[in-house]
């Protein structure tokens, strides 16, 4: 006697496998491009402006253009570690803020000053001003340095 065999045909076994196939492909590429954004994520800042305000004062606008916050933690002039904030200056993703710099001596007028703001991350963003309203006389060594935003 011959059994009954009701089941399911090889071409739609097929058609409901490569289905499965697909939906699976298609939540793995999701998850995927999710862990891709999470570990691409980067801090950059722009030096919008630098300016000498008075005698012993330069403003420096900074901008974090990156995809993730930064912090700036140390101010470097000419080279040389200078100062650093008292905390951390944090700049969100597309914030802006300005960065006062103020120096214990004021730099003859007319040297190029360079002043490079350093992040928490690691990376330094200089940026050069000329000391126009300089009074004081060479070779200038900038003292103490107070950092604030």
């Amino acid at each position: 006697m011959r059994r009954s065999s009701s089941g399911i045909s090889p071409v739609v076994a097929t058609v409901i496998l490569v289905a499965i196939a697909i939906v699976i492909a298609i939540a793995v590429a999701f998850w995927a491009s999710g862990l891709v954004g999470v570990f691409t994520r980067f801090e950059k800042i722009e030096v919008v402006s630098s300016i000498m305000t008075d005698a012993t004062t330069f403003e420096i606008v900074v901008r974090n253009t990156g995809s993730a916050d930064a912090a700036i933690d140390q101010v470097v002039i000419n080279g040389r570690f200078i100062g650093k904030p008292a905390s951390p200056i944090t700049l969100k993703v597309g914030e802006e803020k300005t960065i006062k710099v103020t120096v214990a001596n004021s730099p003859p007028a007319g040297i190029t000053v360079e002043i490079a703001i350093h992040s928490a991350a690691g990376k330094t963003y200089p940026t050069a001003v000329v000391a126009t309203l300089g009074t004081g006389t060479g070779p200038w060594d900038a003292g103490t340095v107070k950092v604030s935003a």
